[in-house]
């Protein structure tokens, strides 16, 4: 959650590359921590209840609120981008939703994209910025974060990243860290 907040005050500063460090720190922590919680014994079904409602409310501001804020920051705050905020943000309250009550399909698979992946894609987008104009830039993102809801909801079938899959999240968030870190020091 620290991270997430982090990545959205540094959205609304316009310091983008330090935005990107926060939410992929925060898919990183959802990540982990879900693992651990697995491993843990001997939790009572009210504490795993709350464990899962907490990593929710967390999922919904790091991978629902940070994109809508992103976007919103990124456009200047000009209105033209408030329905893609609110979209994002519904979405991902859908998507959260329809998987605390369904779950995994079969224990491997996901029905609609999960919402951690909304910042990793998000942040490996965002690396091309420098290729656009503001105005191509900001309607780039504009719809790749549209897309991001669509697979977000898209009644398809997307396999459960685990296992070794963490290592390379924790590979791919360090390369990140160390691009947005020298991109947001080049720029300053």
């Amino acid at each position: 959650l620290l991270c997430a907040v982090l990545g959205i005050y540094f959205a609304i500063l316009g310091h983008f590359p330090l935005a990107m460090i926060g939410v992929l720190w925060a898919a990183l922590f959802d990540w982990g921590d879900g693992i651990i919680a697995r491993k843990m014994k001997g939790r009572t079904e009210e504490q795993r209840s709350f464990g899962g409602q907490l990593d929710s409310l967390i999922d919904i501001v790091s991978f629902g609120v940070f994109p809508a804020v992103f976007l919103l920051s990124y456009g200047n705050f000009n209105p033209w981008f408030l329905p893609g905020a609110f979209l994002v943000i519904a979405g991902s309250a859908i998507r959260l939703s329809y998987f605390n009550v369904f779950g995994l399909l079969d224990g491997k698979t996901y029905m609609g994209m999960a919402v951690d992946n909304n910042s990793i894609i998000l942040a490996f987008v965002f690396l091309f910025e420098w290729l656009f104009g503001y105005a191509v830039f900001s309607i780039v993102l504009y719809v790749v974060i549209m897309l991001i809801v669509v697979f977000n909801l898209a009644p398809i079938r997307i396999p459960k990243f685990t296992g070794k899959w963490f290592y390379v999240l924790i590979v791919y968030t360090l390369i990140l860290t160390v691009i947005y870190g020298w991109m947001q020091w080049s720029r300053i």
